[in-house]
């Protein structure tokens, strides 16, 4: 594969509708609705709007776990929202997320229905809803917000960086893919090394911060994601390995890495969770496949 042609930018840019690479149907470049949809509404608390992508997995992941842990309050309806054909830009979608992404909550618990967007967001929420995987000493506090945020900060450049042009774009960049190889690689080094000090990223306690960074480097260095773990040399980074290994093997974390899930082995695909007998019924789906 060759390098793109030397470019040279107009002097004001317009929108080529044809660019874009795998995912051109799903970016424009204005806001707003395309069409009239209003979102189905289940009978539990909390409503999810998402795909099982790593931000959306953060949110599943934390309601597996609250649940877990017995908070009830954290019962949840997760809708498949197909990103592809556009459904986030349907009027229902917008009107709780106006930025058009997975995931979003209706958080209905309450006399007035809350929405949350910003998958970092909605794990906050969550988390001092019901006062847990958040620590209340400031100190502690204060650790496990700034890893939560530098998830937010950092996964854009693993994502629609390295991600994009490694594995979706319609030309192979040098320049972009090194770039963004590069500072993939800073990431997981500053990882690494706090992972060397602690069990967890905020310190000896699992929390939200490690919910929403394994989706991204977890998979990642196990090879899942973009399968550009032999090019970034994952194995490097052993307290990664550690520490994804780690979370990976919590029951909940296993049940909410699947649901809205539509890639991948079918046995690991939950479009839609409802109640949580739903993972049964897949366990007995897997069963009587094999």
């Amino acid at each position: 594969m060759t390098d793109a042609p030397a470019y040279t930018p107009p002097k004001v840019w317009t929108w080529n509708k044809a660019s874009g690479g795998q995912f051109a149907n799903i970016n424009r470049p204005i806001a707003g609705a395309t069409h009239d949809k209003e979102l189905p509404v289940g009978k539990h608390p909390m409503q999810l709007y998402s795909l099982g992508t790593p931000n959306g997995q953060k949110v599943t992941i934390l309601l597996e776990e609250l649940l877990a842990l017995g908070h009830s309050g954290a019962e949840y309806d997760a809708w498949l929202i197909r990103i592809g054909e556009g459904e986030q830009f349907g009027s229902g979608f917008v009107a709780i997320n106006p930025n058009s992404k997975i995931p979003a909550l209706l958080d209905r618990s309450g006399p007035t229905p809350i929405r949350v967007f910003e998958s970092g967001a909605i794990v906050m929420h969550l988390a001092e809803k019901f006062g847990a995987f958040l620590p209340t000493e400031p100190a502690a506090r204060a650790e496990c917000l700034s890893w939560l945020f530098w998830q937010m900060g950092s996964a854009p450049y693993l994502g629609g960086g390295f991600g994009h042009f490694y594995a979706y774009a319609p030309v192979k960049n040098k320049y972009a893919i090194d770039r963004f190889a590069m500072e993939t690689k800073r990431q997981l080094d500053v990882l690494d090394r706090r992972l060397a000090e602690t069990e967890f990223l905020g310190g000896a306690n699992y929390s939200i911060a490690d919910m929403a960074v394994w989706p991204w480097y977890g998979n990642l260095v196990k090879g899942s994601t973009y399968n550009a773990g032999e090019f970034l040399a994952v194995h490097e980074y052993k307290n990664v390995i550690r520490w994804t290994d780690t979370i990976a093997a919590r029951p909940a974390v296993k049940r909410g890495r699947i649901v809205n899930r539509v890639m991948g082995e079918p046995s690991q695909q939950l479009h839609e969770r409802h109640d949580a007998s739903d993972f049964d019924l897949k366990t007995e789906d897997k069963r009587a496949a094999s």
